[in-house]
């Protein structure tokens, strides 16, 4: 695995080579902002995982995450901050990234956090590929591996409709948290399910990154239709639609 280490502490660089070097990963490093971009920028597609500190000289990392995502929509991102407010976390998520880590943190839960992300984006990888080759047969309304009364998704194609109307520009993380509850409609799944589930997290999840998620999720889906994403109060969430039609 090929890391990019964003981070200006030069202390926790050190701690965390020593780490990466335990995984065998190529990591490489850069302490300010500007460097963070020039160096993903020389082969955006060579990188197979980011992590990023928020607070940075001259570019922030804020910054530097939508210049990565102008770059790259998919690669993976990690935002390790030491602010523990919501907002800034959830703005992170907004930006582009997948998860954050509150400082100060163990490496033993980011090195699990990477592993986790690296395995998801590793199955996406596996999807699109599969996409490519089944395009055309995809096209036909059977390709749609999670139908509801009127929710259709398509795995292969990673396309997802509701009445009949695309749902845009669908993050990969979102798009699996959408087929996660679709495919099992009316079923209630906790916070913890979901970090497992779309995660592939157990015991290191944040719960604020499923509720993120979900906020973007329902703000994509409510330009096409009805939300069909409810919460379930002191639970979790569930997908039904079996109303969409008459709202």
């Amino acid at each position: 695995m090929k890391i990019l280490m964003v981070e200006d502490n030069k202390s926790v660089s050190e701690m965390m080579s020593m780490f990466f070097q335990k995984e065998a990963w190529d990591a490489h490093f850069a302490y300010d902002g500007n460097e963070a971009v020039e160096a993903f920028s020389v082969d955006p597609e060579s990188w197979d995982i980011i992590t990023l500190d928020l607070n940075l000289p001259g570019l922030d990392g804020m910054q530097v995450a939508q210049k990565i995502r102008e770059l790259s929509k998919t690669v993976p991102i990690i935002m390790l901050t030491a602010r523990d407010s919501e907002s800034d976390q959830v703005l992170g998520l907004e930006l582009g990234a997948d998860d954050y880590v509150t400082k100060p943190f163990s490496p033993i839960t980011l090195i699990a956090r990477i592993k986790a992300l690296h395995r998801r984006a590793e199955l996406i990888d596996e999807q699109v590929e599969a996409a490519e080759e089944n395009l055309q047969q995809a096209a036909e309304n059977s390709d749609f591996d999670v139908q509801t009364t009127h929710f259709k998704l398509s795995s292969k194609t990673r396309e997802a409709y509701l009445l009949d109307k695309p749902i845009l520009d669908l993050t990969p993380k979102e798009f699996d948290l959408l087929k996660t509850l679709a495919k099992n409609p009316r079923q209630v799944f906790s916070r913890e399910q979901l970090l497992e589930l779309v995660w592939d997290y157990q015991y290191f999840g944040d719960e604020r990154t499923v509720d993120a998620h979900i906020k973007k999720l329902r703000q994509k889906i409510e330009k096409v239709g009805p939300q069909v994403i409810q919460t379930v109060w002191g639970v979790g969430y569930k997908f039904d639609d079996s109303d969409a039609a008459r709202e």
